[in-house]
């Protein structure tokens, strides 16, 4: 039981990895089609409001109270809208102007952003004469410095498909003539969205620990959030019309899988794991939607685009053998303070079994005077 318990987090955190690559690949085939980026965000987020709503107020304990009051409010609306609305929509547009295999890569970015965010927050120690401290910040060099390079080496042009330039806020805003660099941009300030929300979770999950009532709440703010930008950018109700089975199918399927149930199994892990175990897993999603979207979209794989994975997976694991380094220290010092902590439970009951004993004698000796 004790060994399920220790391999199910990184079960849950494989599925999710494919099931996130199939979000991926569905959502950039509707990009494709012609389908608006923000509104696909819109939808994605109303629809996994209307299927975790009910779930979440059924499956609550009936025996417990679930009210949220003005701090958890406002940690809730802070997280979605920096790790939900700007996230997905900044995604989305470098989703459409780079791929699916680009936006993979770049969100391995994910648990160097994090280290680094996390450590000035002070959830990660740092200890710079420590090899795991050194470890952790030379990987996140190296993250940087791989993604950096796959946006910026040269090469042929990766996007196959004509790019319907209706469809992109930034692409209309600008005379960006490199649209490769523009959509790495907005992935890599996804990524760290993503991982400003990864840190979040940490006082929003101890401020309201209902996972199924916080994913729900996290999915309506995110809906009410995404609309008011929508209404700012497209006015005409005409832009916001679903064209064709396949973009309602992706929709539907990006918010029950995408938005709704792993929103819960993040919210968990993070709570059993911590926020840079969440993130370690990305490389996985990596291989799946590059392969899947050399299949089906018909995405090429270039030098330059292949030596900036490679770098930043090698980043990646880097910061990871740093992190696992630091959870070998914690465990440690956990089972030390576990052993003093037994150490002076037994001096404690030593010293009051020596007061009961010497208790008698006192009363013994006072009856005689």
């Amino acid at each position: 039981m004790g060994h399920m318990e220790f391999y199910k987090p990184i079960i849950v955190m494989i599925v999710m990895q494919f099931t996130y690559g199939a979000v991926s690949i569905t959502t950039r085939a509707s990009l494709l089609e012609g389908m608006n980026p923000r509104v696909f965000v819109f939808y994605r987020q109303a629809f996994a409001t209307l299927v975790m709503a009910p779930v979440a107020y059924f499956s609550r304990n009936k025996t417990t109270r679930c009210s949220i009051g003005w701090k958890s409010f406002w940690l809730i609306f802070l997280a979605s809208l920096i790790g939900i609305t700007l996230s997905q929509m900044v995604f989305l547009e470098g989703l459409y102007l780079a791929s699916s295999s680009a936006g993979s890569a770049i969100f391995n970015l994910v648990p160097a952003i994090t280290f680094v965010a996390a450590a000035i927050i002070g959830y990660e120690p740092i200890n710079i004469r420590s090899l795991r401290t050194i470890a952790k910040i030379f990987g996140t060099v190296v993250c940087v410095t791989s993604a950096a390079a796959m946006a910026l080496i040269k090469g042929p042009k990766l996007l196959n498909t004509h790019l319907p330039s209706s469809n992109s806020v930034l692409l209309n805003s600008s005379e960006f003539d490199n649209i490769w660099l523009l959509g790495c941009l907005c992935l890599f300030g996804s990524s760290c969205c993503w991982s400003f929300w990864l840190i979040i979770q940490v006082p929003v999950t101890k401020s309201f620990p209902d996972h199924l009532s916080l994913s729900a709440w996290m999915c309506f703010m995110a809906t009410v959030q995404s609309g008011a930008f929508l209404l700012i950018t497209d006015p005409h109700l005409d832009a916001w019309k679903i064209t064709s089975y396949f973009q309602f199918g992706s929709v539907l399927y990006a918010a029950i899988v995408g938005s709704g149930i792993s929103i819960i199994l993040q919210s968990w892990i993070i709570q059993k794991r911590g926020p840079v175990f969440s993130a370690m897993f990305n490389p996985l999603n990596t291989v799946v939607v590059t392969i899947f979207a050399s299949i089906f979209l018909k995405e090429q794989i270039y030098v330059g685009s292949a030596v900036g994975v490679v770098g930043i997976v090698i980043g990646l694991y880097i910061v990871l053998w740093g992190k696992a380094k630091d959870l070998e220290e914690m465990k440690e010092q956990q089972e030390k303070n576990m052993m003093v902590s037994a150490k002076d439970q037994v001096d404690v009951v030593v010293l009051v079994d020596e007061a009961n004993m010497k208790e008698p004698l006192l009363s013994k000796q006072t009856n005689k005077f």
